[in-house]
C-alpha cells in the first residue's frame, strides 16, 4: 500500500530510563533522555513518535509507561509503543497511559490469536504488526524475535500477510540487515510487503541520506519512514527531511 501522504515519524529505542541506538539491533549506545529527543522531534514536526523498549521481550516485561505517560502530556502526535507487549492486558495499561497504538512482534509470533484479540478490542488502527526481517536467500527474509535475537523460521512476507488477516492495521516494517547502517532501506524488502498487504507500512532501518527516503517511497512503497539514528546524531532533522520530500514531490504534512 501507498497511501497519498507520506508520514516523517521519529524512532526512539530505549533501554531503561536512556535512549540508546546500535546496529543491526545490537551493539547499543546510550545516546541521552529519551524525553528531551521526543519533545525536540515534537517541536520540529514530527508526524508520529515511535517507542521501542529494545530489551523488554528478553526480560518479558514492558517498562515504557511512564515514559509514555510523561510524553503523554508534552507531545501531541500520535505514539506508537512497542516491546513486551503480551496481552491484552499490556495494550489496556499502554493505552491508559497515553500511547496510541501498540507495536507487536515477539508475542504475536509465539500466539499469533494476540493479534485478532488486540484488534477487536481496541480496533485494527490501533494494533501494528512489529516485523523484524532479515535476508536469508536472494528474494526471501525471515522473521527474527526477541528483537533481532531469535530466528523464527516464519517467512517474513507470508507473516505480514496472515498478521493483516488476523486484524493488524499496520506493519512496523524492521530491516535488520540495514538497521543503524545509514546504507538505504531494504527496498525490495518493503515493496514485496507493500505488495502483498492492504494496510500502511512504515519502512525502519537504514535511513543514511535524502535519497534513502525518497527511494524507498517511490519504490518501496512505504507509507512511512522512521527515523532513529539520522535524528540522533543530527544528520539531518525533520525540517530538512520534509523540505527533501516535498522537493522530491512527495506529500508530507505542512508544518508549522
Amino acid at each position: 500500500m501507498n497511501a497519498s501522504r507520506t508520514r516523517l515519524i521519529a524512532r526512539l529505542d530505549i533501554k531503561g530510563a536512556n535512549l540508546i541506538k546500535g546496529i543491526h539491533l545490537e551493539g547499543l549506545r546510550v545516546i541521552g533522555d529519551p524525553q528531551a529527543h521526543a519533545r525536540g522531534y515534537y517541536e520540529q514536526g514530527a508526524d508520529e513518535l515511535l517507542y521501542i523498549d529494545a530489551v523488554a521481550s528478553l526480560y518479558g516485561r514492558n517498562k515504557l509507561t511512564s515514559i509514555v505517560k510523561h510524553a503523554a502530556r508534552e507531545v501531541f502526535v500520535p505514539l506508537t509503543v512497542g516491546g513486551g507487549i503480551r496481552s491484552v492486558d499490556d495494550v489496556q495499561d499502554l493505552l491508559r497511559a497515553g500511547a496510541d497504538k501498540v507495536a507487536i512482534n515477539t508475542a504475536a509470533v509465539q500466539r499469533p490469536e494476540l493479534v485478532s484479540e488486540v484488534a477487536r478490542r481496541f480496533g485494527s488502527q490501533c494494533m501494528v504488526l512489529s516485523v523484524e526481517a532479515r535476508c536469508v536467500s536472494e528474494g526471501r527474509w525471515e522473521v527474527f524475535t526477541e528483537c533481532g535475537r531469535e530466528r523464527s523460521g516464519l517467512d517474513a512476507i507470508e507473516w505480514c500477510r496472515r498478521g493483516v488477516a488476523l486484524g493488524a492495521g499496520e506493519i512496523l516494517l524492521t530491516s535488520i540487515d540495514r538497521e543503524g547502517t545509514r546504507k538505504g532501506f531494504d527496498v525490495a524488502l518493503t515493496r514485496a510487503v507493500c505488495d502483498t498487504v492492504s494496510v500502511p507500512v512504515i519502512a525502519s532501518g537504514g535511513y543514511g541520506e535524502t535519497a534513502h527516503l525518497l527511494d524507498v517511497v517511490a519504490r518501496g512503497g512505504a507509507d512511512a519512514v522512521a527515523i532513529a539514528d539520522g535524528l540522533h546524531y543530527q544528520r539531518t532533522t525533520l525540517p530538512a527531511l520534509r523540505a527533501a520530500a516535498r522537493a522530491g514531490g512527495l506529500d508530507v504534512r505542512a508544518f508549522p
